[in-house]
This record gives structure tokens, sequence and C-alpha cells, in this order.
């Protein structure tokens, strides 16, 4: 397993069987298994997709929680629904259209006091969403058994 030298966020994947893959995020934290559903894969894990929607979900409602807690709100237990929306790109390649996320608090409106301060600006706190929205460059690199670079954006 690769370590990131510049403290970068970095998980590692190994090929298990067909589209199953083992992901290693850190020592000490749980190995999770990625899948497609049936019938390209067998639908033992999340898809690439649930991650994203995953990571975009947590870091709003994190963001939210930062937010109110900075105004020490209590935000009761929330919880969020965050969907990855299926689309077609120019080529009608498969995509992701958008995402929708919806964070529910865990008390009423009543009961906050800069509810409004916070949902003003809890947004701007959320890296996954931020990058998300401007689009991510992603770079390429693929290398062989024996480390020969085959292919580098």
């Amino acid at each position: 397993m690769s370590h990131a030298e510049n403290n970068n966020p970095v998980v590692d994947l190994e090929q298990v069987q067909g589209f199953r893959f083992s992901a290693w995020f850190g020592e000490g934290l749980p190995v999770w298994h990625i899948d497609e559903p049936e019938p390209v894969g067998t639908n033992s894990g999340p898809t690439p997709e649930q991650l994203l929607a995953a990571a975009a979900g947590y870091c709003l409602t994190a963001s939210l929680n930062f937010a109110l807690g900075k105004f020490k709100q209590d935000t009761g237990v929330m919880k969020t629904h965050a969907e990855a929306v299926p689309g077609r790109n120019e080529e009608g390649r498969k995509r992701i259209a958008g995402l929708h996320v919806t964070i529910t608090l865990g008390r009423p409106e009543a009961s906050f006091t800069q509810l409004d301060r916070a949902l003003a600006q809890f947004e701007d706190f959320c890296v996954v969403a931020g990058s998300i929205r401007k689009g991510i460059p992603v770079k390429v690199r693929v290398v062989d058994s024996e480390g020969k670079v085959l292919k580098d954006d």
C-alpha cells in the first residue's frame, strides 16, 4: 500500500475479481469493497457513483454542522440523503449529471438562533461539493506491472 508523502488523501485499490475491488483508506481503517451492480458486477459493495454521492453528502453535512457549531447551535442528529443522478454526455456515455443532497437537521427551525447565517455560508466550507461544482481536472496515469508508464496525461 502506498502512502502520500505530501499528506494528500490517498486510497489504494486492488482488484479482487471482475469489477470487485478492495479499497484501503489507511492504517487502522476498515477495508471497503467497491463493486458494480449485477449483471456487470456482483453488487458486493457501493458503486463509485455512491461513493461520490457519499463524499459530497458527508462534506456538506459536516460543513453545516461546522457552520452551526460556530454559532454554538445544537443540530440534533442530522441525516443526509445523497443521490447521484445519472445522465449521458454528448457522446452518449454514462455520466453523473448531478448530485442531489438533502440534509435533515435533528431539531426544528425554531430551536436555532443563527440558522439563516449558517445556511448562507456552510456550502463555502465543503471541499468536495465546492470542487465538483467547478469541475475537477483529473490526471490519469496508467503503469504496467513492471512500472512502465503506458499513459500519462
